[in-house]
């Protein structure tokens, strides 16, 4: 196991941090409307357990946090092999105070110690408010106890090269016939693929993030299907034809080149950002976390340095009503309730879960805030206006891993030309055999 830890130690740089902070919000910390109810004299160390390589949007927050506990040493460890190792971590002797939880360790008899150390973050002692936060996403137990609570989200959709909608002439579509137009306009224009991303039959690919929302709403609109798809049942397989359809006129119409893709996006991460950065791509195919990966690297692409544009992220289309949200949480904070700290962790918690420091730390960290209000980060602004019941929280559609797993094949195969729709849901269940 290898650990690479950061602490906040400067004084002098947190009072600098906190100031220019405030100023940036328009607001004094004293206004922030958080008011301790520990010693605020208080001289503890509080440290925090994640599988984030860095995490400079939790150390803003540590720093907010040590404007009201200065003696505070707030910390952030980066633990390898994090979902094995985080188990063992929690009954050693350096365990920590506050650790990140995840949807897909719910309800897996494997992570049970680590929901059992976990603390009732919605007992009324804790005095921490949810109301912020949107209610979806909050996973309960059956009596109402909340272990994890959400502080970072992400979902699929589409990284838009907004000055290239602009120079052609055309607006961002918001339903499914206006991305053909507009697509059949950049083909026209000379742009040999109008939508690009990863395309694999793995996790994070073009194939996934395009297809998944459709997948998802399919679920949620035949719960009595959801059941026989999540163990593989064949003739549960039509649960993929929307997404599987829409991929097919995709490849077909040419507005998307796959081999292109293929050839210039060798990962989900870094060289799809890099290659959206190029200029001349004008929807990018991704999820929130590569959104989240753009800013550092628009000082990083020569293309972007020398050339900069406004991009932002958008819903892909479903039909004509327009897109979905799959609102899906990317990380949860636990609180160890086996801690000598647990006191000052469940604090931290209390400060941390407000509309104002999740959406400090969501714009920082530049995913999507867990709190009702997606505008903070210009980016992100357009998904505020998808009506209500084109939510869906993943796991209300509550597709089971080994599911997914079949659908990215199919979805893959598809694009590739490699199997017909009704071939790949003739499939489902052995397609990764």
């Amino acid at each position: 196991m290898r650990i690479k830890t950061k602490r906040i130690v400067s004084a002098a740089v947190i009072v600098l941090l906190v100031v220019m902070t405030a100023a940036g919000c328009g607001k004094k910390p004293s206004e922030s409307g958080f008011v301790p109810k520990l010693n605020t004299s208080s001289d503890v160390s509080v440290t925090v357990y994640g599988n984030y390589s860095n995490f400079e949007a939790l150390e803003s927050e540590f720093e907010r946090f040590n404007e009201f506990y200065p003696n505070v040493n707030m910390s952030y460890i980066y633990l390898d092999g994090y979902g094995d190792a985080i188990a063992n971590s929690l009954k050693s002797k350096e365990a920590p105070d506050i650790y990140f939880t995840f949807y897909w360790m719910w309800g897996d008899k494997n992570y049970n110690e680590v929901f059992d150390s976990a603390v009732d973050l919605a007992a009324k002692e804790t005095g921490i408010d949810f109301s912020c936060v949107r209610e979806s996403i909050i996973r309960k137990t059956a009596d109402g106890k909340v272990q994890m609570a959400p502080v970072l989200a992400t979902s699929f959709g589409m990284l838009v090269n907004m000055d290239l909608f602009k120079k052609e002439g055309l607006k961002v579509p918001a339903t499914w016939s206006e991305l053909e137009d507009v697509c059949r306009k950049f083909k026209a224009a000379g742009y040999a693929s109008p939508l690009m991303g990863y395309v694999s039959s793995g996790s994070s690919s073009f194939e996934y993030n395009f297809a998944y929302p459709f997948l998802c709403n399919s679920a949620v609109k035949n719960p009595s299907m959801r059941d026989s798809f999540n163990s593989l049942d064949p003739k549960a397989g039509e649960l993929m034809r929307p997404g599987l359809e829409k991929i097919k006129l995709l490849a077909d119409s040419g507005f998307i080149d796959a081999g292109k893709c293929v050839k210039e996006i060798e990962n989900n991460y870094n060289a799809a950002i890099m290659r959206f950065y190029e200029g001349d791509v004008p929807m990018l195919v991704c999820s929130g976390d590569v959104a989240s990966g753009t800013k550092k690297r628009e000082s990083q692409s020569e293309s972007f340095s020398a050339s900069p544009f406004e991009y932002r992220f958008y819903a892909v289309p479903y039909d004509e009503k327009g897109g979905f949200v799959i609102d899906t949480v990317s990380i949860n904070f636990s609180v160890n309730k086996n801690s000598p700290n647990k006191d000052m962790a469940t604090e931290f918690m209390r400060f941390l879960i407000s509309a104002k420091e999740l959406g400090n730390m969501a714009s920082v960290k530049r995913l999507i805030t867990t709190a009702k209000d997606f505008s903070l980060d210009n980016i992100y602004s357009s998904l505020n206006e998808t009506p209500q019941e084109r939510m869906i929280c993943s796991t209300e559609a509550n597709i089971n891993d080994n599911a997914v797993k079949q659908f990215r094949y199919a979805a893959h195969h598809v694009l590739m030309g490699e199997m017909t729709v009704d071939e790949a849901i003739a499939a489902f269940g052995s397609l990764t055999k």
